[in-house]
């Protein structure tokens, strides 16, 4: 018994060591805003972060559990079904905590590039991706190949997944595919004419072979990223949200229940979805800030996230989220707008490019 008590309050003064040297190294406070932050003397702050530092657990990135997420990543992954979790204390940034999440995807990437299990890696578009590749370390990995999950965005670059790609081969000596398309055509028919041109399918063909994929999720209110990048016109964004969408992801708009919009801009958008992508594929969404939660929500309730990286408050009020109502039936003033499935909508966005 007194064995098994003291591995576990070794286990438990390593994970709060993580904690700390997340805390100094990658969200850049002093050992003494650390203490304040960990409720510690300064000496113990101290004796922490050089703890991390010994256990080789601080680097360029910071690896291990952290403690007070580790529970919070079990939750969710119980919750929506999830194979990969990985939460991270927030670094009190106002708005999106860009610097906490890009720090934390940028680990999880470094590490596939490392294990090379995944030859084939989709890219999609966002702040929070573009910078997480910022915050990448260089690693060689010339058999890597990198191949945008949509079409190109005309407005904001660093968040493209054009601009993304290009910095992913230069930081690993990969291949960088692009789909040289608008992410969203004019019409349905100018989409069919696009994917119909020679390379188009090609590009198409190895993005489906992803095996794992890192994509954003958007909110439709507020400052939603698309509508603000000019990407999706005002009347478009407004239609969205009085259809019911709260959350998008590679494009394409969900209700609250995680069901898919029956949008007519769905069938302009370039862009595959998670289903769309190779057999045993991991597609994780790095996402977070008190504006996302509704979106997220949504995303993960639809089902097609593998995994998701998030910060410590996000994943909190994730959790703390009543479920949807279901939808009402018939014709009374609960009746919701008819929405689309993730299952009935099994052909994607690219249907017909093979």
């Amino acid at each position: 018994m007194a064995a098994g008590s003291g591995n576990e309050q070794g286990g438990d003064e390593l994970a709060l060591a993580t904690r700390a040297a997340w805390l100094y190294h990658a969200g850049g406070l002093t050992q003494s805003e650390v203490a304040q932050r960990l409720g510690v003397p300064a000496l113990k702050a101290h004796r922490l972060i050089a703890r991390a530092t010994r256990a080789g657990l601080v680097r360029v990135l910071i690896e291990g559990p952290i403690g007070g997420c580790v529970a919070l990543e079990e939750r969710l992954v119980s919750q929506f079904g999830l194979r990969l979790c990985r939460v991270v204390p927030s670094l009190g940034e106002p708005g999106l905590p860009l610097r906490a999440l890009g720090t934390a995807c940028a680990s999880l990437l470094h590490e596939m590039l490392a294990s090379e299990e995944h030859r084939i890696i989709g890219v999609g578009h966002g702040r929070t991706l573009g910078a997480s590749i910022d915050l990448l370390p260089s690693i060689h990995a010339p058999n890597i190949c990198f191949v945008s999950l949509l079409g190109g965005l005309t407005r904001r670059t660093g968040t493209s997944p054009f601009d993304v790609i290009h910095r992913l081969a230069e930081k690993t000596g990969g291949e960088a595919w692009l789909l040289p398309v608008p992410f969203l055509a004019n019409t349905a028919a100018d989409r069919a004419v696009l994917l119909a041109q020679r390379g188009i399918g090609e590009a198409v063909r190895l993005a489906r072979q992803a095996t794992f994929s890192l994509v954003g999720i958007g909110e439709v209110a507020g400052d939603a990223f698309l509508p603000a990048a000019g990407v999706v016109p005002a009347e478009d964004a407004q239609a969205l949200r009085e259809a019911g969408a709260v959350g998008e992801m590679l494009g394409h708009y969900f209700d609250a229940e995680g069901a898919l919009i029956a949008a007519p801009l769905h069938d302009r958008v370039i862009a595959l979805l998670p289903q769309d992508t190779g057999q045993g594929r991991l597609t994780v969404a790095v996402a977070g800030g008190p504006g996302k939660i509704e979106a997220i929500g949504a995303v993960l309730q639809s089902r097609m996230l593998d995994g998701l990286v998030t910060d410590e408050p996000t994943a909190q009020r994730l959790l703390a989220a009543p479920e949807p109502e279901a939808t009402s039936k018939g014709n009374g003033p609960c009746t919701k707008k008819k929405k689309t499935s993730p299952k009935a909508s099994s052909r994607g966005a690219l249907a017909g490019v093979s």
